[in-house]
């Protein structure tokens, strides 16, 4: 079974996101980037799937700018064997991903496509489900646990009530929760064959696909500072600043 596992390259998860000056995006110049964290989960499942004998092939693929060959080359040294870049200058909004990936999925024919839940940088949670959708799909999101046996995944999420274990039929699309595993260290051996694994560049055009936004960001803002709190000596004096300071009651 061929496994196609979607990753994002993202500001790092360690850094403290600036807004720019003229507020018109987040500032990523000289930031230090990464593999969105659940895209690194999606990836290591992928591995584990190989290595029980599931899967047969991972290929990684990411959409963006060049430097996202260092994303595919991470990926390729925790485990997938190859790795396809849909390189653009654009803006990519979740539809527009989902659309390449849909082309991807027609060209690969994957019996399973893995993505991250969401992106740490926008939070969106709505590429997998496009694209479940686009490509007529059955899909399972915010997975904590897979089993694959027969031609079906039975997949385990986590719901506000507990865990509910959904069967699906394969081909499918998944997305990876924070407990579904724990990233494996990525060895410097492992760093060293990877840039020998083959790396396909595409663009949009080459897949058929306009990414051009739809979507236009007005303004970015950092949320407004909070002020310190207080200690008051009883609940009169907490009550009077509620109603006088906060306005709250």
């Amino acid at each position: 079974m061929k496994v196609l596992v979607a990753v994002k390259r993202v500001v790092d998860y360690n850094v403290k996101v600036r807004v720019k000056s003229d507020s018109t995006a987040v500032e990523t110049a000289n930031v230090k980037m990464s593999m969105n964290p659940f895209d690194e989960i999606a990836i290591e499942e992928a591995v584990r799937l190989k290595e029980k004998g599931i899967a047969t092939e991972i290929i990684a693929v990411s959409c963006g700018v060049a430097q996202c060959q260092e994303t595919l080359r991470t990926a390729m040294a925790i485990g997938a064997d190859r790795a396809i870049l849909v390189e653009t200058a654009e803006e990519l909004q979740p539809l527009a991903v989902a659309k390449l990936l849909k082309a991807l999925v027609d060209k690969e024919q994957p019996g399973l496509v893995i993505l991250g839940k969401q992106a740490i940088d926008d939070d969106a949670n709505q590429t997998g489900q496009m694209l479940a959708g686009l490509a007529d799909l059955p899909q399972v999101t915010c997975a904590s646990k897979i089993e694959i046996a027969d031609g079906k995944a039975n997949i385990t999420r986590e719901i506000d009530g507990g865990l509910e274990t959904l069967a699906v039929t394969l081909p499918a699309v998944m997305t990876a929760d924070l407990r579904l595993n724990e990233p494996r260290y990525v060895t410097l051996p492992n760093i060293m064959k990877a840039k020998k694994k083959p790396l396909e560049t595409l663009r949009p055009e080459d897949l058929g696909v306009n990414v051009a936004p739809r979507i236009k960001t007005l303004k970015v803002t950092e949320p407004p500072k909070r002020s310190a709190g207080i200690k008051v000596p009883d609940v009169a004096t907490l009550i009077a600043k509620l109603k006088t300071e906060a306005k709250v009651i």
